[in-house]
């Protein structure tokens, strides 16, 4: 197939994007198990940020090389002819990244736009209120089922249902809240989009789905650990707030990009059992040793985009997208 010159520096980009997506997925997919139970001895904050990582490394891996030596070569040493041959393969290729990344974005964009839905009808809805010890508004919205939830992006707000605001104790009420705002602070939200958006190896196939959900628990479990912030009082006050809300039937659907007090009905046994350790929960400090590892590997991390972008790099780079177009 003939392609003029943008069209094959397209068609280029989508391919090596799938090919190396593909690699690291598969990757990621067989070494997940062992990660999940990696993360299993290290502490809950740690482990979720952990297992994101690993999620969104094809994303990121195959980005970089698309953007950081594809593009670059392609447009420094290929000539700018007005038309080449593309070999099938290739094209077939460039047409399966091309559809992995119009999944992703189409789920991302149903899910913001559901999610900016719900939020517009809560707020007609509902009615603003203020709680002692929260700074942040509260959306109370006038419903019996067991909503207590933080929904939003940029500006998430905290919902509950007045059903779920009259059941509950003040000490309860606070922690269930705290335990949301842990949420807000860590932008889980966020990192929700992000997963939504990380393509996946072919369209319609989600082989991490695995390791997405252990990363929702994780944070569910970071989430608690800050709510309680050592103090057994409160982990008390949270498992009994998680006890009173289950008790109250099934919870409303929500849309994706949103934290429920009960996100994970599977594991609300294994939370109220943490939160009833006889020892307090201790949340990790970070220390200088940790922020002086990550300037370290930030530096590490230019220094090899430095290397990588030498021209003897981009010549090798080139050679291979060559072979791929012929």
């Amino acid at each position: 197939m003939i392609l003029p010159y943008l069209l094959r520096l397209l068609c280029l980009c989508f391919a090596s994007f799938f090919v190396l997506n593909a690699v690291a997925s598969l990757f990621v997919r067989i070494s997940s198990k062992s990660a999940i139970r990696f993360s299993e001895s290290r502490a809950s904050a740690s482990a979720a940020g952990f297992l994101f990582a690993l999620r969104m490394l094809p994303l990121v891996q195959a980005t970089l090389f698309v953007v950081g030596l594809c593009v670059p070569s392609y447009l420094w040493l290929e000539p700018a002819a007005t038309a080449e041959r593309v070999s099938m393969l290739c094209v077939v290729l460039g047409l399966l990244g091309a559809a992995i990344w119009f999944t992703s974005i189409a789920r991302t964009v149903r899910s913001l736009v559901a999610s900016l839905r719900h939020n517009r009808l809560c707020r007609l809805a509902g009615q603003e209120t203020r709680v002692p010890g929260n700074s942040a508004p509260i959306l109370l919205v006038e419903d019996e089922a067991p909503l207590l939830a933080l929904s939003g992006l940029l500006r998430p707000r905290l919902l509950i249902s007045r059903a779920v605001f009259r059941v509950l104790s003040a000490e309860e009420l606070e922690a269930a809240l705290a335990h949301e705002h842990a949420h807000h602070i860590s932008r889980d939200n966020v990192k929700r989009l992000l997963l939504l958006l990380a393509p996946d190896i072919f369209p319609f196939v989600r082989p991490l789905r695995m390791l997405e959900h252990s990363w929702s628990k994780f944070a569910e479990w970071a989430a608690d650990d800050q709510a309680a912030g050592g103090d057994s009082r409160r982990a008390l006050s949270l498992a009994a707030a998680l006890v009173h809300v289950a008790r109250m039937g099934s919870a409303p659907r929500l849309p994706r990009l949103s934290t429920s007090l009960l996100a994970c009905d599977r594991d609300l046994s294994a939370r109220v059992d943490r939160l009833l350790l006889s020892d307090p929960m201790t949340l990790p400090r970070p220390s200088k040793t940790h922020s002086r590892l990550q300037s370290a590997g930030l530096l590490l991390a230019v220094y090899f985009a430095a290397l990588l972008l030498t021209p003897s790099a981009l010549s090798s780079v080139h050679e291979l997208l060559e072979l791929l177009l012929h």
